[in-house]
């Protein structure tokens, strides 16, 4: 698979910090060159730690640089009204003069569900709600007056605001990792996130299965037949594991001990497409491999990363 899309990188929030060394590491991403500033969706302190409300984050880290995109990987569609997050990400889109990604997945963390009385339903439902949201959302910004009636949401003779023009309209970012949802994301969005790790049962989890070069092409076979003809439009993102060393092979031999991966060769960790290890030199090159064979283009790090792989997005970012 020839690549599509030149190299962009984006940084994800791991750390709450107080409010001024907050701000200090959005100017810095910018700084660094990264194109996208990236928040979490969760209400939970599960897997990722505390994480502040990703709309009210996004609005100041947009108000106070002015080259650095700012959104969402991924906001649960369960927790807001389909209207509603339409019309906040066109006003955050509208105010920062179209720098915006709206991120959006069915949800997933089964622990955030039963703290806060939202009703975990199966996969199946949550995926069918995103389908209908994704309508809504899209209706909404292409400034139809919208009347919907679905199995989930009823709208009726709704005239969103603010329009968003084509200079301004939100990127559709959909994440997801099984079929019926990369499907959807193919046919609708501007950028698929493809996971590889598990979260069918409400937690996460990394079997080597849903890492390997096999399953990964496989996932953006599903990609690709939702999107049809448009899949050459479709920007391909990965939140890889990134370790910097001089020593790959004891880096992937770490790698199988921390996930639990005995049995597995270390050559097989090295090829997987979401583990990146190695020097900086490597680590470009395996991009550039990875972009060539499967299409991932836009890659995601944690802030926690940032510094140490920004000579990788000086050296590749528009390449």
């Amino acid at each position: 698979m020839a690549h599509r899309f030149p190299f962009r990188f984006g940084v994800i929030n791991e750390r709450p910090l107080p409010r001024d060394e907050w701000l200090a590491l959005v100017r810095r991403v910018e700084e660094l060159g990264y194109a996208t500033f990236l928040i979490r969706d969760h209400l939970a302190t599960d897997f990722f730690g505390a994480q502040y409300g990703p709309i009210a984050a996004l609005a100041t880290a947009a108000a106070i640089t002015s080259r650095l995109r700012v959104g969402t990987m991924v906001i649960a569609n369960d927790f807001r009204h389909p209207a509603i997050l339409a019309k906040e990400f066109a006003t955050l889109s509208v105010l920062s003069g179209g720098r915006v990604e709206l991120g959006i997945g069915a949800g997933w963390m089964r622990a955030e569900y039963d703290q806060t009385g939202i009703t975990f339903d199966s996969a199946g439902q949550r995926i069918a709600r995103l389908e209908e949201s994704l309508a809504i959302i899209d209706a909404i910004w292409r400034g139809e007056r919208l009347s919907f009636a679905g199995a989930h949401y009823r709208i009726e003779d709704l005239a969103g605001y603010p329009l968003v023009g084509a200079g301004c309209r939100p990127t559709l970012v959909v994440g997801g990792g099984r079929p019926r949802a990369l499907r959807l994301a193919g046919r609708v969005a501007d950028v698929v996130g493809v996971l590889t790790s598990a979260y069918g049962t409400g937690r996460m989890i990394s079997p080597v299965s849903e890492r390997t070069q096999e399953t990964v092409k496989l996932k953006i076979s599903w990609i690709q037949e939702g999107a049809g003809d448009r899949f050459e439009q479709v920007e391909l993102s990965m939140i890889p594991t990134i370790v910097v060393t001089d020593d790959r092979e004891a880096a992937a031999s770490a790698a199988v001990l921390q996930y639990g991966w005995e049995g597995h060769a270390v050559a097989d960790v090295l090829e997987m497409p979401s583990m990146l290890l190695g020097t900086i030199e490597e680590i470009i090159d395996g991009l550039v491999r990875r972009r060539e064979e499967f299409g991932f283009s836009y890659i995601v790090v944690s802030d926690t990363q940032m510094e140490e792989f920004a000579p990788v997005v000086a050296a590749l970012r528009g390449r």
